[in-house]
């Protein structure tokens, strides 16, 4: 994978599939073989089906289509972009009385075939727990675990990614190409995407008579930081009140994240949140010089250290003397199997890919980022930082090739059509405007201001964070030290349930932790649903 700077690095928090596979998307953002008046309509195709999750069987209708989305003000009248959706509805059940989930990967501008193909849609494609997954054929099964037993589900791809596309309708080259560079500076930032997802939400709420339904949002990886986004747009904006926020493999405040921490000298506090993770990871491959006898109390171990000594440490900087920085560096040895010598070389902060690049280097090996129990041949020994991803590698071309065989077979969408696992994006503006500020402020992207907002501005909103011990990309003691870092107030804590897996980002590549999601979603919606409670 080539190197990053921060901002891009940021951008590709990606799920479940490589940096390469968007450099291979072409520059225009129609489908290959459709005008782009094609564009300016809805599009819709409807099937049936049965699932059978946990040995019951749902029967439901498959929506898989497009939604147009419009300006505003001025603009109000002007397609801008075409959202892709596969929507699974429940049968014979009132739609007033059954939950709708939105749900979508991250990216940011990743298509939402991850979580569609392996969490909650009726089939899932078979992959191998830890290792690289056999080419094809692959293996695409009735999914046990899909959310439909509780919800009705939308799996939406972001714009320019999947089917979704931006939308330039000028008959004039010149003129079409002005108006495609404004849709991308509009909409590829966190505030531009945030309005998009909330107004699609809307939007499909009226096509399909859903505004008395429940509502939920599901959001992994970026799709988190959207989530806080939306809840409050639409808490606030549009007054859509939730019933909750589901989030997996959080990243709310970018000030945690461990693959731009050396890029951000000053601020210790991702190799405090990473320490964990890294130990949890020692633990798998078996790295650590003194096997713990189980893996949660070892973590609640290391989580004290990391947030008290280590701290302490690394907020001392250059004036930490050479006992007391030896003393730091033994005991990370101990954590996460690195060794002495590298740990004060590292001047005791190392970042994600060089924990990924150095953990195994003596194997030949470079540790997963999105899932660290996976593990894959340095392409580099000599690098300083790991150059791909083993996971990623491991399970992407399953995903793609399993998607895009069902979504034309059983959806009977697409024909003619390229799916793109991610949008176009050559920069991502992260600057945000949080809600009570004029303008877009000049700090790493926090979204915790929005979320809280949303809770405030409705406190019966419920949320419902899941993270993994072996997720590299955003690791589940960050996600912890956010929530619980939150401007509420005390009485809304109440209001956060939490739960960790012994998996990596993707928790669902993990099948028992897939089950353990299911259910811990699953009772989430029917505490929170309201059905029959008013």
């Amino acid at each position: 994978m080539r190197k990053l700077p921060l901002v891009v690095a940021l951008a590709t928090l990606l799920l479940g599939a490589t940096v390469q596979a968007a450099d291979k998307n072409p520059k225009n953002d129609k489908p290959d073989d459709k005008p782009e008046a094609a564009l300016l309509k809805p599009q819709s195709s409807e099937t049936s089906g049965t699932v059978k999750v946990e040995g019951r069987s749902i029967d439901y209708k498959a929506v898989a289509g497009t939604l147009v989305l419009h300006g505003t003000g001025d603009k109000e009248n002007e397609p801008q972009v075409s959202m892709f959706y596969a929507a699974y509805f429940k049968k014979g059940v009132e739609p007033g009385k059954r939950p709708i989930t939105f749900v979508y990967n991250g990216g940011p501008g990743s298509a939402t075939v991850w979580l569609h193909m392996g969490a909650f849609g009726p089939r899932r494609v078979v992959t191998s727990d830890d290792s690289h997954t056999p080419a094809a054929p692959y293996g695409l099964v009735n999914n046990d675990y899909s959310l439909l037993d509780a919800t009705d589900l939308v799996f939406i791809d972001a714009p320019g990614a999947g089917f979704s596309r931006l939308i330039a309708d000028d008959a004039d080259k010149g003129r079409r190409d002005e108006q495609m560079k404004e849709r991308r500076k509009a909409i590829y930032s966190v505030d531009g995407d945030g309005h998009a997802f909330a107004k699609f939400i809307t939007q499909f709420l009226s096509t399909y008579n859903r505004w008395n339904s429940p509502k939920y949002l599901f959001g992994e990886s970026y799709g988190t930081t959207r989530s806080a986004v939306v809840a409050n747009i639409l808490e606030n904006e549009d007054s859509v009140d939730l019933n909750g926020v589901i989030l997996l493999s959080q990243i709310l405040s970018f000030d945690t994240y461990i693959g731009g921490a050396t890029a951000n000298p000053g601020v210790d506090l991702p190799y405090e949140l990473a320490l964990p993770t890294y130990a949890a990871t020692a633990y798998y491959h078996h790295k650590l010089p003194q096997q713990p006898a189980a893996l949660e109390p070892f973590l609640r171990e290391v989580e004290q250290y990391a947030t008290t000594e280590y701290a302490t440490a690394l907020m001392a900087g250059s004036r930490l003397d050479d006992a007391r920085r030896q003393a730091v560096a033994q005991k990370l040895h101990q954590y996460t199997g690195l060794s002495v010598a590298y740990l004060l070389k590292a001047n005791l902060r190392v970042n994600g890919g060089m924990f990924e690049e150095q953990l195994q280097a003596d194997d030949g090996m470079t540790t997963g980022r999105l899932d660290s129990r996976f593990s894959g041949p340095a392409l580099d020994p000599l690098s300083k930082s790991a150059e791909y991803d083993p996971q990623s590698s491991a399970i992407s071309s399953a995903y793609v090739a399993a998607f895009n065989d069902y979504v034309r077979r059983q959806l009977k969408f697409g024909d003619g059509q390229s799916y793109r696992l991610f949008a176009d994006i050559d920069s991502w503006e992260f600057k945000h405007g949080v809600p009570g500020s004029d303008e877009a402020l000049q700090q790493s992207t926090n979204v915790l201001p929005d979320l809280a907002k949303a809770m405030k501005t409705n406190p019966n909103l419920h949320v419902s964070l899941h993270g993994g011990y072996y997720d590299l990309a955003t690791p589940y003691y960050a996600a912890d030290y956010e929530m619980h870092h939150m401007p509420i107030p005390a009485s809304l804590e109440k209001n956060i349930s939490y739960a960790w897996y012994p998996s990596g980002h993707m928790v669902y590549a993990h099948e028992d932790s897939l089950k353990k999601l299911h259910d811990n979603v699953a009772r989430f919606i029917d505490d929170t649903d309201n059905v029959g409670k008013h």
